[in-house]
């Protein structure tokens, strides 16, 4: 593979591709066509920064499935979105993101991905990470806002959507103390107890247009 001349940031990708979303993309064989030949980058062709990352350890290789299984259970994103996009805010620079080196160090940086990438698609799958996100979010949002939930629903959906996220997280190797688990999750409930007094507020008030801006009333 010959790499582009700098680790820059590639254009993102805007065209609306979801590779994740089709029923063969849950193993690693599905992005194949995007991979990059070569197979584990030689010990001794390994960056220093590659060596010494510590992500992911608490994964063993070749769990690939059971961790993708874990997150399409849970969450809206694959195990290859979620490493990449680790990967991706680890690896960003003044300059932008080193799409090269996380292509090509793969293997060695997830213990559960075997192929190396091309900076394409590392990027691709970032991009695809983002926008289910983005999406997730809007969804949860206007679930919140439109009074589809009790308070105590609300909690309780916040409750286990923060148990998964410090899971993940833990599995990244973040250490989170108690009292910083409790707090988090006190700014959460006091963040929601606001959304949900201020979408009470403009389900009865004004509401105004997220395209253009425009105002009207709830009765118009």
């Amino acid at each position: 593979m010959t790499p582009p001349d700098s680790d820059e940031e590639p254009t993102r990708v805007v065209t609306p591709h979801e590779p994740d979303d089709a029923p063969d993309d849950d193993s690693e064989e599905s992005v194949a066509e995007d991979a990059a030949d070569g197979g584990v980058t030689p010990a001794s062709d390994v960056p220093e920064d590659v060596r010494k990352y510590e992500r992911f350890t608490k994964i063993e290789g070749g769990t690939y499935d059971r961790a993708n299984e874990f997150l399409r259970e849970r969450t809206y994103v694959t195990a290859r979105e979620w490493a990449i996009a680790r990967l991706c805010a680890d690896f960003r620079t003044e300059t932008g993101v080193e799409m090269t080196k996380i292509g090509e160090n793969l293997p060695e940086l997830v213990p559960f991905m075997t192929d190396t990438y091309t900076p394409q698609a590392v990027n691709q799958a970032r991009a695809s990470f983002e926008e289910k996100v983005r999406k997730a979010g809007a969804t949860f949002l206007y679930g919140a806002m439109s009074d589809f939930f009790t308070a105590e629903e609300l909690d309780d959906v916040m409750y286990e959507s923060t148990e998964v996220a410090k899971f993940l997280l833990e599995v990244e190797g973040v250490d989170l103390a108690v009292e910083e688990e409790m707090e988090a999750e006190d700014r959460i409930s006091s963040v929601m107890r606001e959304v949900r007094e201020h979408s009470a507020a403009l389900r009865h008030d004004e509401v105004c247009c997220p395209e253009c801006g425009h105002e009207f009333d709830v009765d118009e």
